[in-house]
Order: structure tokens, then C-alpha cells, then sequence
């Protein structure tokens, strides 16, 4: 009875133990190719966030440039009309001058607003990919080394019942 028992079991234990290995192998190379995605993905991300970052200064040189081209073209405009118009001199200073301030104003803040949301989302997906990129990696090594300590532990008792069965026997 006791032989059967150790057979059974030297039976039954054996491909556990290769069934788990290479369960734990399978799961290892899957989370090494999903790290892999995750950094290139990272690594995209941060380009992209460059790229962007590149643009947005552009776009706060062309702002600049719209400040600098309304005010001009508002004294422009006034000295022109000032030379046909004396009579509407200060009114038509004061309001393209109020006008070019606005419109400066406006665009300033429309591009500010969508630089901030910009990069807000930007910084907040790198974090995203980058912390789930250590958690798989982690992961990953935690399985390698459970299935290490598994195997060693459970080939000691299969050791011990192959030794047992073949003593009984």
C-alpha cells in the first residue's frame, strides 16, 4: 500500500512541478515583451512630449509676433488716419491700441490654456506607462523567484518520495 502511495505520488508530483516551471517561463516571457512594449510606448511618449513642447514654443514666438504686428499696425493706422483726420486723432489711437491689447490678451490665454492641458496629459501618461512598466517588471521577477523556490522545494520532497518508494519496494 505504502509503495502505491510513494508511486502515486512520484507520479502526480513530478509533472506538477514541470507544469509550474513552465507555466512560470510562459508568464515571464510574457511580461518581459509587455515591459518591452511599455518602454518603447514610453519612450514614443517622451518624444512626442518633446516634439510638442518644440511647437508650443513655436507657437509663443508667433504670439509675440502677433503682439508686436498689432501694435505696430495700430500706430500705423493711426498716424495715418491722424494726418486725413485730426478731429478723430485720439479716438482711433485708443481704440486700436484697445484692440491689439485685447486680441493679444485673448489669444494669450486660449494658448495658455491649451499649453497647460497639453502637457498636464502629457506628463500624466508618461507617469501612467512608466509606473505600469516597473509594476510588470516587478511582477515578473517575484514569479521567476517563486517558481525558483517552488521547484527547489517540492524536488526535495520528490527526491525524498522516490527514494522512499524505490526503499519500499
Amino acid at each position: 500500500m505504502c509503495s502505491y502511495l510513494s508511486i502515486y505520488l512520484s507520479i502526480e508530483v513530478c509533472p506538477s512541478i514541470y507544469l509550474f516551471f513552465i507555466f512560470s517561463v510562459l508568464s515571464f516571457l510574457l511580461y518581459f515583451d509587455l515591459s518591452i512594449y511599455l518602454n518603447l510606448l514610453s519612450i514614443y511618449l517622451s518624444i512626442y512630449f518633446f516634439i510638442f513642447s518644440v511647437l508650443s514654443f513655436y507657437y509663443i514666438l508667433l504670439w509675440f509676433n502677433s503682439i508686436y504686428l498689432s501694435i505696430y499696425l495700430s500706430i500705423h493706422l493711426s498716424i495715418y488716419l491722424s494726418i486725413y483726420l485730426n478731429l478723430f486723432i485720439y479716438l482711433s489711437i485708443c481704440s486700436s491700441i484697445y484692440l491689439s491689447i485685447y486680441l493679444s490678451i485673448l489669444t494669450c490665454s486660449y494658448l495658455f490654456i491649451y499649453l497647460s492641458i497639453s502637457i498636464y496629459l502629457s506628463i500624466l501618461t508618461c507617469f501612467i506607462y512608466l509606473s505600469i512598466s516597473i509594476y510588470l517588471s516587478i511582477s515578473s521577477i517575484l514569479t521567476i523567484h517563486l517558481s525558483i523556490y517552488l521547484s527547489i522545494y517540492l524536488s526535495i520532497y520528490l527526491n525524498m518520495f522516490i527514494h522512499l518508494s524505490i526503499y519500499i519496494s
